[in-house]
């Protein structure tokens, strides 16, 4: 009966670990999609500063006068890593927990809806970030909790307007049948 009640409070501490590593990779996200201004020095502490020609400069800068406004893709790349990192490491806290010889058949149950609401949540901001780039954005990264979406979507030059909000909620609601007030849609200049 001991090690009945020790599999179940691990397994409960996994899920809670594993809904807490995904809400605070959420707010995470939306802490880094705002903008901060630098200091009154204009330097970040930690901020490096490229030493070029003043030939290359201006070769850069008709270069970028040529072309589109660049959206900062690196955002997108790191969030996906940190979310990927954070799924990884609840997946193998939830197998570690899964793992005993002698596992009974709730705390099995447990551990393998847990993977599987794992899989559906990678499943689901896939398919929601997949269509929100089939309607014409750069590029987007969505988190996934029980009650809540956070979209975080690369801007246009002209930002988001009222439209884009609305489509982007629509897709959201659809595929996970959320209220518009749970749902948070943050741009990335």
């Amino acid at each position: 009966m001991n090690k009945l009640w020790k599999r179940n409070a691990v397994v409960g501490a996994v899920l809670v670990l594993v809904v807490a590593a995904i809400v605070l990779n959420g707010r995470y996200a939306a802490k880094v999609g705002e903008t901060t201004a630098p200091p009154e020095g204009g330097k970040i502490l930690g901020q490096a500063t490229e030493v070029i020609s003043p030939e290359a400069e201006e070769k850069a800068a008709e270069a970028a006068s040529d072309a589109p406004a660049a959206v900062p893709t690196d955002y997108f790349a790191a969030a996906r890593l940190s979310r990927q990192q954070a799924r990884d490491s609840a997946l193998s806290l939830l197998q570690q927990a899964g793992a005993g010889d002698e596992l009974d058949e709730q705390v099995a149950g447990e551990v393998a809806q847990g993977i599987e609401a794992l899989a559906s949540n990678t499943m689901t901001e896939a398919q929601i970030e997949n269509m929100i780039t089939a309607k014409g954005y750069d590029d987007c990264v969505v988190f996934l909790s029980d009650d809540s979406v956070s979209v975080v979507v690369s801007s246009r030059t002209d930002g988001l307007q009222t439209e884009d909000i609305a489509k982007i909620t629509d897709i959201v609601k659809q595929e996970t049948g959320l209220s518009a007030s749970a749902i948070k849609i943050l741009e990335v200049h």
